[in-house]
């Protein structure tokens, strides 16, 4: 966590809703950081339904390996062979035993330094206290206590109708660097008082996050322990919401709209905290020939050094926007290109657009949030990512990262 809080950060945090069935508690386990809360424990009732999503690196950490074995049936702990995966198995079983609840019905997630062994043993005794003490208002705690270079907590909530029943959603999560679309790398964990079967989240889940999770990159790599979770308590069945079994149901289509809500909330509020941002930078391509080809596209603009230097720089450099369409290998025509900053054009055609004003321009770009579209008029395929700029402060981050 930086002692620097980002210039994109939310000017004010919502009153997040307590979810019946949910408690948190955090502790110093001294295992990253020194000082400040490193452990989180969320604690379930009985008959909370789980889904998630996580990395598709090839390469993923144990707690990854844990979580998909469980939903199928400090540090990342990634990379660390059997060690790894001893570390998870006696954290699993602390775990179990601090909440009384069988080992197959724990999930695990961590970050952190890949390659470096997680000690176990510091959970000895910790996760037992915070077992006890956990509550459903220590949500924002739980936000702080999951953050590694973030400057700031992440969190979003949302209400939405099941049947005539209100419920909530609440969300958490971290990332500020090693973030690429593929999944979602961070750390996300959702919290609702839905009644809703496993199966259901899980399709909604991954809708969802196609859209957010998956729409967010900060320098283009893939971390090995992407992680993204709900839990659904089904606490509001009491108030006579009705149990959903499948992802289709038509009374699913509030919740969808606040999942949506929530995970679009998070997913920005990573790419505001990206390790040295200043500019937030949401790139849109519009009329390529698919949206996956649109993808691509925005994803090669938004991954761009050059693009993201430029925008940190505050210069208006269309060309390297014209370089990062060509590189992306879809289909794109020079001469069909229209490109704007911040709504106002400066290519058109494959060329300057005959109205350009670098004045006008180059005081837009000042602006803490930066929109770039693309149109290649090819067809009728969008994307959007969301993504900031390249600073000397994220090479200052990662240069001394395990210093």
């Amino acid at each position: 966590m930086s002692s620097t809080i980002s210039p994109l950060a939310p000017k004010a945090y919502p009153d997040m809703p307590e979810i019946d069935g949910v408690r948190f508690a955090t502790a110093e386990a001294g295992i990253r950081y020194r000082g400040r809360a490193d452990v989180m424990l969320a604690v379930l009732d009985k008959g909370t339904n789980a889904a998630g999503i996580f990395t598709r690196s090839k390469c993923p950490s144990a707690p990854v390996d844990w979580c998909r074995a469980k939903l199928a049936g400090g540090n990342a702990n990634a990379f660390t062979g059997k060690s790894g995966r001893e570390a998870v198995k006696l954290t699993a079983a602390l775990a179990s035993k601090a909440v009384r609840a069988p080992v197959a019905e724990v999930f695990l997630a961590s970050t952190g330094v890949i390659g470096e062994p997680l000690d176990a043993t510091k959970f000895g005794g910790i996760l037992d206290k915070l077992a006890v003490k956990a509550s459903p208002r220590a949500i924002f705690d739980a936000a702080k206590a999951i953050m590694t270079t973030d400057t700031y907590p992440k969190v979003a909530t949302a209400t939405a109708t099941l049947g005539d029943v209100a419920v909530s959603i609440n969300g958490i999560a971290k990332g500020a660097g090693m973030i690429a679309p593929d999944m979602g790398t961070m750390l996300s964990f959702l919290f609702t008082d839905a009644p809703v079967r496993a199966p259901a989240l899980q399709a909604m889940l991954a809708r969802a996050a196609s859209s957010s999770m998956n729409a967010v990159t900060i320098d283009g790599d893939t971390s090995t322990s992407d992680t993204l979770m709900i839990f659904a308590t089904g606490a509001a069945a009491e108030r006579g919401a009705p149990l959903i079994e499948a992802a289709a149901d038509r009374r699913l289509r509030p919740f969808k709209a606040a999942l949506a809500s929530v995970l679009e909330n998070l997913a920005k509020q990573i790419a505001r905290d990206g390790e040295g941002a200043r500019k937030f930078v949401e790139v849109n391509v519009h009329g390529a020939t698919s949206a996956r080809s649109a993808k691509r596209i925005a994803k090669a603009v938004a991954e761009s050094p050059l693009v993201k230097t430029a925008i940190a720089g505050e210069d208006a450099n269309w060309g390297r926007i014209v370089m990062a369409v060509g590189k992306a290998g879809e289909p794109a025509e020079r001469d069909r290109l229209s490109i704007s900053f911040n709504g106002i054009r400066v290519a058109h055609k494959g060329a300057r657009d005959p109205s350009y004003s670098e004045a006008k321009v180059s005081a837009s770009m000042k602006n803490e949030e930066i929109r770039i579209d693309i149109d290649l008029k090819l067809g009728h395929g969008h994307a959007r990512i969301w993504t900031c700029d390249l600073t000397k402060g994220y090479v200052e981050i990662n240069g001394d990262y395990r210093s």
